[in-house]
């Protein structure tokens, strides 16, 4: 490890200790679902319709044969909720059909689901099954960006490959939540609070600001 990527983390453990999945679940299905919900919405309205829908269906099977005019119904305050209410539907189909109702650990058969891509099944690989990734959401995007440990014209694929070869396997996956804590409570995309983050010496954004 570098030493930025020490100093970033080192920060990081001493801002963040605790930093975790926000979104609510208990079983395998919960969170693939509630992690296709949370494209262009925030895990607390993430949680607060995946509540009732997991309440109203109790059970994957049930999932599968629910109507998708009710889904939607259900999980309407979330935006795209036609396309999210398709997918959550269609892949519980395939989850019961091909899948014995289990939720793959392999990140090919993942994004072959509907509505899953790299970054939701990265999410389930190292939230449910443990699996250190990196899944690059617009988080752990902007603020890698932000203090330099990646290049402002990296792709979200390179942001990946770039912080899962600076930053040791074994943190990985803790990694990656402080880095969403970092974007979402500290550095955020509007305003973000430079005056509390002691990462500004290393900070490329904040290097530019004084400019």
């Amino acid at each position: 490890m570098n030493k930025k990527v020490k100093e970033v983390f080192s920060f990081l453990d001493n801002k963040f200790p605790d930093a975790r999945c926000e979104l609510h679940y208990q079983k395998d299905y919960e969170l693939l679902f509630a992690v296709m919900l949370s494209a262009q919405a925030t895990d607390k309205s993430v949680n607060k319709v995946t509540e009732l829908l997991f309440e109203q269906y109790s059970t994957l099977e049930l999932i599968s044969q629910a109507n998708e005019d009710q889904i939607e119904k259900i999980i309407h305050s979330v935006g795209l909720s036609k396309t999210k209410a398709r997918n959550i539907l269609l892949t519980a189909k395939i989850l019961v059909s091909q899948y014995n109702g289990k939720v793959p650990s392999n990140k090919n058969d993942l994004m072959k689901l509907p509505g899953v891509g790299r970054k939701t099944a990265n999410v389930v690989l190292i939230e449910y099954f443990k699996i250190p990734e990196m899944p690059v959401d617009t988080h752990v995007e902007r603020v890698s960006k932000r203090i330099g440990l990646v290049k402002e014209s990296c792709s979200t694929l390179e942001v990946e490959n770039k912080l899962k070869r600076i930053i040791p396997r074994e943190i990985l996956i803790k990694a990656h939540h402080q880095l969403i804590f970092l974007g979402r409570y500290l550095c955020k995309s509007q305003n973000p609070s430079c005056k509390d983050c002691d990462l500004q010496n290393i900070c490329e954004h904040y290097k530019k600001l004084l400019k």
